[in-house]
């Protein structure tokens, strides 16, 4: 079973063997989680690009020059 060590400023290095399991990277996040007061479960927060794709809606269409100044001639007739 892997082991850890705490640093004074409460800091661990995952060993690399679970790094390279879980493909975890400098850079990247973990989350934990606390179950029972004994148990610490963490989970890797890094998301594929990919996954990503469609989350946000396209940028919409601006208004041209052209319909701005025909929006300010209408409104000032």
């Amino acid at each position: 079973m892997p082991v850890a060590k705490i640093t004074s400023k409460g800091q661990i290095t995952i060993p690399s063997e679970i790094r390279k399991q879980l493909g975890l990277n400098a850079g990247d996040r973990i989350s934990f989680q606390v179950r029972n007061n004994s148990e610490v479960l963490f989970y890797p927060e890094t998301v594929d690009v990919l996954t990503l794709c469609g989350v946000i809606d396209p940028e919409k269409k601006g208004v041209s020059i052209k319909d701005m100044n025909e929006i300010i001639r209408d409104r000032s007739m």
